[in-house]
């Protein structure tokens, strides 16, 4: 079978089927108590934004797309996103042609500011599909900007520079400054060299404070005006954050790391007053809430379910005013998310929109130890599992390669192989976050080679306690997951078939061809044109002879972030050595896949693909 399919549509009953149920699951994207705790307001991918009382009476449905964006004003009115406009209880605000996104209220309550692309040809970011590259190619640079709107008037100002795009910002006490994470030139590209500014918001001016080592995310001024923090890390993806909690002065000056040799990753953070902030962190894979304190004391004060907050899957809580009351997406393997609200720690449940069957068992936490480093992954059963038979196993790795796999809910395809009978294992190898920055900084110039080694040894370790068959063990991944997926086919043949999803082929070429280039310098310590071989050494293609491991090879037709070509590249080459392959190309799809119909499809071509090879 060598073949490549553009798929132009999709028509199977998978979905219907018993085990194709985790389709209907509701999704967050956001939750957000109003500042009393008495009201929660939060978003559903395409089922629109919805409001409730805390103890989940008077329920109303505001806007039914796929609406995200919600603040609280001091005063406990909301504000949010409806059809790329502001709202206000039901008022609009804006009028204007553009993104709007992460509205927050002044501290005063007379403002609301938001960021804001004007006339933008598409989402921001570059997740999404990208423009088609036709005609004169220039670079299109779409600024994303911080614009102020007043409540009473609706007067609305643009308040940070045209050169200059925004990822995200924070009011200061005062109502007339904020912090802004942000840097010139291209958004989706220029992530990785964003530094901490300071807006003057009457004079439209902003001026950098701080230019990091690394990576900065969530800039947070304190409610006494005498700092911002920040989270500062390796860090592979916008949105994807991980690393340790920094502060320094409002006015500028050296930082302080609150957090250093953490042996866990700070995802996400609020303060809770002006000397204590509550941390989001991803401990070996588990999620935890942190109460940490400005002279370094700390204390857990949750750890166990996926706690998954508002913005990009970090894990986090919405918290009210008195700095106890919080609302959260929560999340677990056999448990879908819902809304769960309270005092921290002692959350209810709000929201109970999926109640899908849960067709495999309880996972486990399995912990092991590869070169010097202790590494953790989730181990997955099927329903129902006879410890006299032996099993299928697939190993799942998870993107990046700065992020995590969690102990929440499982994605489509995994819940689809799953349902089908395989054992799924999702490690979290060197590069991943939960083990500290030292962990997640240790595949600098040396992607696939010590990371592989630590999926061979979870395997390895697997083996030894549970019912599963070494012969039929298969991997899959998307996005860094489909790179390590290309390349383990190329260093080993102990699996027996795999899947690679958006992977990377070559990194050489991909240097050229992806939208997001300036991610790989902190990772290969220079450009492909200043040393090639750095690259080279990590490449699928450059051992692409060792390949006999059959792979299906998946991917989006306007992906930026890992384009359609280095699958090509990949698919290729293996049909050239008489590999077992398959190619398939999903129309108008960017790195996420955004359509239903190609998420069924994708997984029931996973399932297939492995019970052809395997079972």
């Amino acid at each position: 079978m060598r073949q490549l399919l553009l798929v132009l549509f999709t028509a199977t009953a998978f979905a219907q089927q018993p085990n194709g149920a985790f389709f209907n699951v509701r999704n967050f994207n956001q939750v957000s108590i109003s500042p009393d705790g008495r009201r929660v307001a939060w978003s559903e991918r395409e089922h629109g934004i919805w409001t409730s009382d805390a103890d989940g009476k008077n329920r109303r449905q505001l806007t039914t797309g796929n609406d995200e964006g919600l603040a609280w004003s001091p005063g406990g009115s909301l504000a949010y996103v409806n059809k790329k406009q502001l709202f206000v209880g039901g008022r609009q605000l804006t009028n204007v042609n553009g993104n709007v996104a992460e509205p927050a209220w002044s501290p005063d309550g007379k403002s609301i500011a938001f960021l804001f692309i004007e006339n933008a040809k598409r989402a921001a970011g570059p997740l999404v599909a990208m423009s088609r590259p036709v005609g004169v190619i220039e670079e299109k640079i779409d600024e994303q900007r911080v614009a102020v709107i007043d409540v009473a008037t609706k007067k609305l100002r643009i308040v940070t520079p045209a050169d200059m795009y925004v990822y995200h910002f924070d009011w200061a006490p005062d109502s007339k400054h904020m912090a802004a994470e942000a840097a010139p030139g291209s958004g989706d590209n220029n992530y990785w060299i964003a530094q901490l500014h300071v807006v003057d918001v009457d004079a439209a001016t902003m001026k950098p404070i701080y230019k990091p080592e690394l990576q900065i995310a969530n800039p947070r001024w304190s409610p006494d005006g005498s700092h911002i923090a920040f989270i500062e890390g390796l860090m592979s993806d916008e949105g994807a954050t991980g690393g340790d909690l920094f502060v320094v002065p409002a006015n500028g000056g050296p930082p302080r790391n609150l957090t250093p040799n953490l042996e866990a990753s700070v995802t996400s953070f609020e303060w809770l007053s002006a000397d204590t902030l509550l941390l989001g962190e991803n401990i070996s894979g588990e999620a935890a809430l942190v109460r940490l304190k400005l002279d370094g004391t700390s204390e857990i004060v949750r750890r166990g379910y996926s706690v998954v907050s508002a913005i990009g899957g970090l894990v986090g809580a919405s918290v009210a005013r008195d700095g106890r009351t919080a609302a959260v997406i929560h999340s677990g393997v056999r448990h879908p998310p819902e809304i769960w609200t309270g005092p921290i720690a002692e959350w209810k449940q709000l929201t109970s929109l999926n109640n899908v069957p849960i067709s495999w068992g309880e996972p486990k936490s399995i912990h092991w130890r590869s070169d010097e480093f202790d590494v953790q992954g989730w181990l997955i059963p099927p329903a129902n599992v006879d410890p006299s038979r032996k099993y299928p196993m697939i190993v799942y790795i998870h993107g990046g390669p700065a992020s995590a796999s969690l102990g929440t809910f499982p994605r489509e395809q995994n819940a689809a192989l799953l349902a089908a009978g395989y054992f799924l294992f999702l490690p979290n190898p060197r590069g991943s976050y939960g083990q500290g920055e030292a962990f997640t900084r240790a595949n600098v110039k040396d992607f696939g080679h010590g990371d592989l080694r630590d999926i061979v040894a979870g395997v390895e370790t697997v083996l030894k306690d549970n019912p599963i068959d070494r012969s039929r063990i298969g991997m899959w991944g998307w996005s860094y997951g489909g790179f390590m997926t290309m390349w383990t086919v190329t260093q080993t043949n102990r699996f027996r078939a795999a899947v690679a999803g958006a992977g990377i082929a070559n990194w050489q070429s991909y240097y050229g061809e992806n939208d997001i280039d300036a991610w790989m310098i902190p990772y290969f310590g220079a450009s492909v044109y200043d040393d090639p071989g750095v690259y080279a050494r990590s490449a699928p293609i450059t051992f692409i002879k060792n390949a006999k491991t059959p792979t299906l090879v998946l991917v989006g037709e306007r992906d930026g972030e890992c384009p359609a070509p280095q699958s090509f590249e990949f698919w290729h080459a293996l049909k050239t050595f008489g590999v077992d392959t398959q190619l398939v190309v999903y129309p108008d799809e960017g790195h996420a896949i955004r359509k239903l119909e190609h998420r069924k499809d994708i997984a029931k071509r996973i399932v297939d693909w492995f019970d052809a090879k395997m079972k």
